[in-house]
């Protein structure tokens, strides 16, 4: 584990830093309160500090306050290293932020007993980050296919729309649907539905861009946002996820699966409601599920008519060759 040792004094940093490599620490060492205030606040912070009270730059209980003010994780544990002693001062570097203190000169088994209490501390507050974020996961995340689920996908709809208002942004909105599930389903089986799901939604996150979003909005059905895509964009880029789909078949016990998939495309300028893209995608995507399957249609709103009356202007159609 790795420890900062912030102390102006030559002398106490070498012994500090001795007795502390020799229990195995990994030691950050700072000769003033400003390198080590610079020095906790980085990215790869140490867990563990300790710091002298007295020290140019900044003290220790200022540094310890300036930390806490900040409230960023994971914590770092502080011990204050001061010869000051009386219970006024201790309250005051505890007040400051400090989880513990220790008086110079430290004793080694004083120090140690401390230091492993702050350790066990930075152990379990590590272990509580982890459970969170497995839990954030868990609740932001689809089972089966590890895309977001409908609510996470629908938020972030909602921040794009939001993006869109204040700064007149463009981005495509686009509704897809694996063609035939029903009867992958009804021959195979209800595991290689679940394998069908889970290749088609590895190959359409390998086909879309860094950043772009894509969530399971409800049994086969994917809802994609595209940042910064106009309606002919957004087409292209739901046509490559197709081609990417239909690219080999799906192999279950031997036997191979033909995957496709429809796609119903709009995109936004500044004022539409996430209802209105929604019901404008899906309305494209049932044209694709008319004309064929296995294509993609766009359409984009008129910005003139009012909700919930949104009509296309334009439509574009990408469809397999004829030869297939």
């Amino acid at each position: 584990m790795r420890i900062l040792i912030a102390d102006d004094s030559l002398l106490s940093r070498r012994l500090l830093e001795q007795t502390l490599r020799g229990w195995s620490y990994d030691v950050v060492v700072a000769s003033d309160g400003a390198e080590a205030y610079e020095l906790l606040s980085g990215p790869d912070a140490p867990s563990l500090a300790i710091l002298d009270w007295m020290m140019p730059g900044y003290t220790g209980p200022e540094i310890c306050r300036m930390i806490r003010e900040k409230n960023v994780e994971p914590y770092t544990y502080i011990l204050l290293l001061t010869s000051r002693n009386e219970k006024e001062d201790v309250v005051t570097g505890m007040d400051a932020g400090a989880d513990d203190y220790i008086t110079k000169p430290f004793d080694r088994h004083e120090l140690q007993v401390r230091l492993r209490a702050g350790t066990r501390i930075v152990e379990l507050q590590e272990q509580l980050l982890s459970t969170r974020e497995a839990l954030r996961e868990q609740a932001t995340r689809d089972y089966l296919t590890h895309l977001w689920n409908r609510s996470a996908i629908l938020e972030t709809l909602e921040r794009e729309l939001a993006r869109a208002n204040r700064e007149s942004a463009r981005f495509g909105v686009v509704l897809a649907d694996l063609d035939h599930f029903k009867a992958i389903n009804d021959t195979w089986g209800h595991a290689a539905g679940d394998l069908a799901l889970k290749e088609a939604s590895r190959r359409m996150q390998s086909a879309l861009r860094p950043y772009d979003a894509i969530g399971r909005y409800g049994g086969e059905e994917f809802l994609l946002i595209l940042p910064g895509a106009d309606l002919e964009e957004t087409a292209w880029l739901a046509d490559r996820v197709r081609t990417a789909i239909r690219s080999e078949p799906v192999i279950w016990n031997g036997a191979p699966i033909t995957l496709s998939c429809s796609f119903g495309c709009t995109t936004v300028a500044k004022g539409f409601t996430a209802d209105v893209l929604i019901r404008t995608a899906d309305e494209a995507l049932y044209a694709a599920k008319r004309g064929g399957r296995d294509r993609v249609v766009g359409r984009e709103v008129s910005p003139l008519l009012p909700f919930p009356a949104p009509a296309p202007i334009e439509q574009l159609t990408f469809a397999p060759p004829q030869s297939d």
